[in-house]
């Protein structure tokens, strides 16, 4: 997904007067964001492309597992089980 405020995806921006389009044509060419400015004084003005473009959202991620490195060698996993435990020969 491209970055809003490219040329392949400019911030779409709707003002009511030529003053407000000037000022965000000025904070827009300030930043490097690409924009297109539509003067509609019946609608209300709607600049959220450009918010978003200056301040992007950052996914959230997960926090790093902890790693335990230093464990102690356990040794009744090295040696072998026998199928039956604490078995004793049965001499009379």
């Amino acid at each position: 997904m491209t970055r809003l405020g490219t040329r392949n995806q400019p911030a779409i921006v709707r003002v009511q007067t030529t003053d407000r389009a000037q000022q965000i044509l000025e904070l827009c060419t300030q930043h490097s964001i690409v924009c297109i400015v539509g003067i509609e004084p019946d609608k209300p003005e709607d600049i959220t492309d450009v918010e978003r473009a200056l301040h992007p959202h950052t996914p959230l991620r997960a926090p790093a597992k902890w790693v335990v490195t230093n464990r102690a060698p356990v040794a009744a996993a090295s040696r072998p089980r026998s199928a039956v435990p604490n078995s004793q020969p049965d001499y009379p």
